[in-house]
């Protein structure tokens, strides 16, 4: 599965690109430097429609577009895969009275599992949203509801709005013989439903919005969320498919879905969405984003199209606006201020049925946004670095200069004697991302495994037997300087810092010969960026925990210095500081529902209480202790239906 998603991965970038707008620049600026990084806005419908057809022309065959082991999965242009409430000022503040989601930047939320406002925590769980009351040191369930739409659900929360983000669509792998006859392929919708939660006793479904395209992610400032989704190509084309293997009859397959190509309206090639109160028929379903608002990259970058959907939950569900881009992306991160949008760009285009070879002079593609206006989100300018990053920690805005850790082979790739990472500097100039700074020749034969922007200063973890954390100064942008490293057994996938100068790691620690032994937390000591040191290591034991993969699943309360972390099917807590190092604390578990599901995904503190989430329920324990106090269980699921033989 893993070398499917690989080649997939590869046939997908190929032909793929990255995410923007048309560079009507930021103060009109125009050059030869700036040009070639400028998307170019559609001046009409027919201009669009004639583009895309130009361009989708040489990639019909016999099957439509690719061959026939990537029937539409491999298409060009696809995609491998704090809330500010209207609260009176009596009401819980974030930071203080409880614990939000952990985030990358401050003021800017990211969607969830789990959402509070300090009085109602708010849950996902075996496709239902439930409601619980956590003022107390007992949770109280107040209600539950079914989600129908989707297979993944995230949230975002402002005020007494809900946002349930949830993804359908998916391709089925089927056996390697059938695989020359087709893949079959569902297309990608997705469902955003608006939530009324003003009474948590009374969940109520407002509208939903379905849109054409995978959600990829999205982010929240004020009541204002951008949706990230990326569309495929046309995925209602009636291309034909060829009776037999001979010549003639592929040949014959291929005229036919040219001709089908040539004869396609606007409507095959721009997504659709449709919003539906409850209780009422759907709307009729109309343009995501329109002409004039979609651009393209000067070198083609793929027939899918991303959009940035935004839409403003103080008002539902209606979209306030949209752009779009013909292109993909992959990794979304954003400031208070700008959204960026980042996929990897192949120069020379390889398309090969194995992944045992890299291409050569692979880019990455960013594209800022900016989201400042709570009513609209405007193209401001592209720019690239070598490499691939390695997923939203890689970027980071701060003086208004976007730094950006990238590695020359992918992590999925594995590493080589050549393989490297750099950090670049880049600011906005002329419409443009113009590269500011760089220093390269971090972790040689080594890939990036964690990367964290601290003000002026960055971390970054490499590994392959032991894991050389380099501590880079970015005091003077132009001139990035890599001034300290330490060697240590092992690696962290996460870094947070924990205080003036402490940073905590989690990751995978290992044996003299190199082998992952099981999860391990690390505290580091970076007063002296030169010379930073480990100042106490724990073993969690063989395992993994969700936080290594999903800073979500990672909580620190400053106030009390406490760490608790998913492991296994358990929380464990630990007490950290300069002076304490990492202290057990305690454990939680969760009692297992009939179907299971007792696995701890989440831990929020409210007050002075610690509430961990899993698919069973949610679980009270004290603050200081870590001792039980209360539970509150989920709905069961409703069994799967049991198809009936004959």
């Amino acid at each position: 599965m893993v070398l499917f998603a690989a080649m997939l991965m590869l046939a997908v970038a190929a032909l793929g690109g990255t995410s923007g707008r048309s560079a009507r620049g930021e103060n009109g600026a125009s050059s030869a430097a700036t040009t070639a990084s400028r998307l170019v806005q559609f001046r009409s419908c027919g201009d669009l429609l004639g583009y895309v057809k130009s361009q989708a022309l040489p990639l019909v065959g016999s099957w439509g577009f690719g061959g026939p082991s990537v029937a539409h999965g491999g298409v060009p242009g696809g995609i491998v895969t704090p809330a500010a409430g209207t609260a009176a000022d009596a009401s819980p503040t974030e930071g203080v009275d409880y614990s939000g989601t952990n985030v990358q930047e401050q003021g800017v939320d990211e969607p969830d599992l789990v959402k509070t406002n300090g009085t109602t925590l708010f849950a996902l769980a075996a496709g239902r949203l439930n409601a619980v009351d956590v003022t107390g040191t007992r949770p109280r369930l107040l209600d539950s509801l079914k989600l129908d739409d989707g297979w993944s659900h995230e949230l975002l929360l402002a005020g007494n709005r809900l946002l349930v983000l949830s993804r359908g669509g998916y391709w089925i792998a089927v056996h390697p013989a059938a695989a020359a006859i087709a893949m079959p392929y569902y297309p990608a919708k997705s469902v955003l439903s608006e939530i009324d939660v003003s009474n948590p006793k009374a969940l109520r479904l407002v509208r939903t919005l379905t849109l054409d395209g995978a959600y990829v992610d999205a982010r929240l400032v004020g009541t204002t969320a951008r949706i990230v989704v990326s569309s495929q190509v046309p995925e209602a084309l009636p291309f034909k498919q060829p009776t037999e293997s001979t010549d003639a009859a592929l040949a014959t397959a291929r005229d036919l879905n040219r001709k089908v190509v040539q004869s396609s309206g606007l409507g095959s090639w721009l997504p659709t969405y449709s919003i539906k109160r409850a209780g009422r028929p759907a709307q009729a379903a109309r343009p995501l984003v329109q002409c004039r608002n979609v651009d393209r990259p000067q070198r083609f970058s793929g027939l899918g199209l991303l959009t940035v959907l935004t839409v403003d939950l103080a008002k539902g569900l209606d979209p306030v606006d949209s752009i779009g881009v013909m292109t993909d992306a992959r990794i979304v991160y954003a400031s208070p201020n700008n959204l960026y949008l980042a996929t990897e760009r192949w120069t020379d285009r390889p398309v090969t049925a194995s992944p045992t070879t890299l291409p050569s002079s692979v880019t990455t593609a960013i594209h800022r946004f900016d989201i400042s206006d709570p009513t609209r989100t405007r193209y401001r300018g592209s720019g690239q670095v070598s490499g691939y990053l390695l997923n939203q920690w890689s970027l980071s805005e701060y003086g208004g200069v976007l730094r950006v850790v990238s590695t020359d082979s992918p992590a999925w790739f594995g590493t080589s004697d050549s393989t490297e990472s750099s950090l670049t500097t880049l600011r906005p100039e002329d419409g443009a991302l113009k590269q500011v700074g760089r220093v390269g020749g971090l972790g040689k034969a080594q890939r990036v495994y964690a990367v964290r922007f601290v003000g002026p200063t960055a971390y970054v973890v490499t590994f392959k037997q032991v894991d050389p954390l380099y501590t880079v100064d970015l005091t003077d942008p132009a001139r990035p300087r890599v001034v300290g490293e330490l060697e240590i057994p092992g690696y962290s996938a996460y870094l947070h810092p924990i205080g003036p100068d402490l940073l905590l790691g989690i990751g995978q620690d290992v044996n003299d010969q190199g082998r992952l032994t099981g999860t391990q937390l690390s505290l580091f000591d970076v007063s002296n960026l030169q010379h930073p040191k480990q100042l106490a290591h724990a073993s969690l034991g063989q395992g993994w925990s969700e936080a290594e993969s999903d800073h979500h699943a990672f909580l620190f309360w400053p106030r009390t210095g406490l760490l608790v972390v998913p492991f296994l099917e358990r929380a464990v807590g630990f007490h950290v500081g300069r002076t304490l190092g990492i202290e057990p604390a305690g454990r939680i578990t969760h009692p297992a529902g009939t179907t299971g599901g007792a696995t701890i995904r989440r831990a929020v503190v409210v007050g002075d209480s610690v509430f961990t989430v899993s698919d069973a329920g949610v679980a009270s324990s004290n603050l200081a202790t870590l001792a039980a106090q209360g539970w509150a269980s989920f709905p069961e699921p409703a069994p799967s239906p049991v198809p009936m033989p004959g």
